[in-house]
């Protein structure tokens, strides 16, 4: 018997001029910000303390990609003691998954208060600031792992495309393909829905026509704007949704190997539409997203290779190469860890969604396709 399912939108988002002035909503009280150095030396953390100026602000600023525990564990002390009224995430994926894991804790060790949380992302790629996840790391076991729950969602998003104005163009790409994943991750995925659906297909509608113009000009603020609301719309989608075996294979691969995660996924993707369109039904959602994005496809199979041929020809016009090797892995040292990779992607709780449900010997083939 089919279990039911349940869609929530929890979280307040905020767009459009003036969208900071909603800090206001703080005013005199205690506010704990969790960012990483880049954004303490520039612009964007004066922009936010600039709202907050009668405010205690305490700033953490020691957030790092692939957060690690000792950063995490690090955090919560400080705002265990600081106890703020507030928490601000300010950064990509990686600050708000600190601040998540923070909050998590903080809220733990003092049950007594409601402590808000306001996420601001500075990339269009994540979709953090909206979504029950967040993806740490251990160092020393060599290994990301997501953490799910809906208690790790924020309550505000204030969505301001001037934060991601100065990204370079291959950060752009690289989160970019981050969106993209994530939205047909969510298409194609065991707890999809017509209200998943819904937010998935325009994120991806948005994605495929802006982040070409966003790449090729930093300054094209209306492509800024439409990419930073399309991974929102993907966050929306996969949190209620779940990913897939993309997501799975890249924690593991990053976990082991530090490359980039967004270019990872634009690596896997065309190999793991193929492997996943072996499942008839997630064929024809790929076939339905080739349709949506202005593919002229007669068929099903036809929408398939459509889409990968999209998807390929978006990581050449971003320089992303095609292959493991191309993007610095050591092919020889790869070769000698496929298997634990494998083993640790199909125990990520991002697999358990995928809508075929794979084998360690088919993850090991696949990791083969794209070594190079």
């Amino acid at each position: 018997m089919a279990r039911y399912q349940s869609f929530s939108l929890r979280t307040e988002i905020v767009f459009g001029p003036g969208l900071l002035e909603r800090l206001h909503a703080y005013r005199g009280q205690k506010v704990g910000i969790v960012t990483d150095a880049f954004m303490a030396g520039s612009g964007p953390l004066d922009r936010v303390m600039g709202y907050l100026a009668d405010c205690d602000v305490l700033v953490f600023d020691e957030a790092v990609p692939e957060p690690p525990v000792a950063t995490i564990s690090k955090g919560a002390r400080i705002f265990a003691e600081f106890r703020p009224d507030v928490l601000v995430a300010l950064g990509g994926g990686s600050p708000i998954d600190a601040a998540k894991a923070i909050l998590a804790i903080v809220r733990e060790t003092d049950t007594s208060r409601t402590i808000p949380f306001v996420a601001i992302p500075t990339t269009s790629g994540t979709g953090s600031e909206v979504t029950a996840f967040a993806v740490i790391s251990d160092p020393d076991k060599g290994r990301k792992f997501p953490l799910i729950s809906p208690d790790l969602i924020p309550d505000v998003a204030l969505l301001d495309a001037e934060f991601v104005r100065t990204a370079p163009a291959k950060v752009t790409a690289d989160t970019g393909m981050d969106v993209i994943t994530h939205g047909l991750e969510a298409m194609v995925a065991t707890g999809a829905s017509h209200f998943t659906d819904a937010f998935a297909e325009k994120s991806l509608e948005l994605a495929f026509a802006n982040l070409p113009r966003a790449y090729e000009n930093g300054d094209d603020m209306e492509a800024r704007e439409a990419m930073h609301q399309a991974s929102c719309l993907a966050g929306l989608a996969f949190t209620a949704a779940g990913l897939g075996i993309s997501h799975g294979l890249a924690h593991a691969l990053g976990g082991r190997l530090h490359v980039i995660h967004g270019r990872l996924n634009a690596v896997l993707l065309p190999a793991v539409i193929a492997f996943n369109a072996a499942n008839p039904d997630a064929a024809d959602r790929y076939a339905r997203i080739a349709r949506r994005i202005g593919l002229d496809v007669p068929s099903t199979r036809a929408g398939v290779r459509g889409l990968i041929r999209a998807i390929e020809a978006l990581n050449t016009r971003f320089a992303i190469p095609s292959t493991l090797s191309g993007l610095g892995v050591d092919i020889k040292e790869f070769g000698c860890i496929r298997s634990e990779i494998a083993a640790a992607a199909l125990a990520d709780a991002c697999t358990a969604s995928n809508p075929r449900k794979p084998s360690q010997p088919e993850l090991e083939s696949l990791l083969a396709s794209v070594g190079g």
